[in-house]
């Protein structure tokens, strides 16, 4: 049995808030969940908060969680509120992970590899030569 849905939105959550540097993430899911509770005029304890959304507020730790979070909101017919995470900001995210690990790979193999081609293309020049 599948609940209807009955609106949906799109939000940027602004998470810059003023509280001890370890209380910061678990602070900012609560922001989370009282900006939805308000905005969708539903109470607290009605909103459910996605595994994604999660994971990137804890993605740096507890003291640094991210600025702002865009969401999609989802209200269901038995005034259940669900929060996701925009699939596209996910992906863009795991795109630019991988690039940067890539970067970092092939920076690792220049600086070993780099100084033995080098030595081989000056061998080969003066070969030709």
């Amino acid at each position: 049995m599948a609940a209807e849905v009955e609106g949906e939105r799109i939000y940027t959550i602004p998470l810059r808030i003023k509280c001890p540097r370890w209380k910061r993430a678990p602070r900012a899911i609560k922001e989370v969940r009282s900006f939805v509770a308000k905005n969708m005029g539903v109470g607290e304890e009605s909103v459910w908060i996605d595994s994604s959304v999660n994971e990137l507020i804890w993605r740096r730790g507890i003291e640094k969680p991210p600025s702002r979070v865009r969401v999609k909101v989802s209200k269901f017919s038995e005034d259940l509120v669900e929060v996701k995470l925009i699939s596209e900001i996910v992906e863009e995210k795991a795109e630019l992970e991988e690039e940067e690990k890539m970067e970092k790979e092939g920076e690792k193999e220049k600086e070993e590899g780099g100084e033995e081609s080098s030595n081989i293309e000056h061998a080969s020049e003066d070969r030709e030569a």
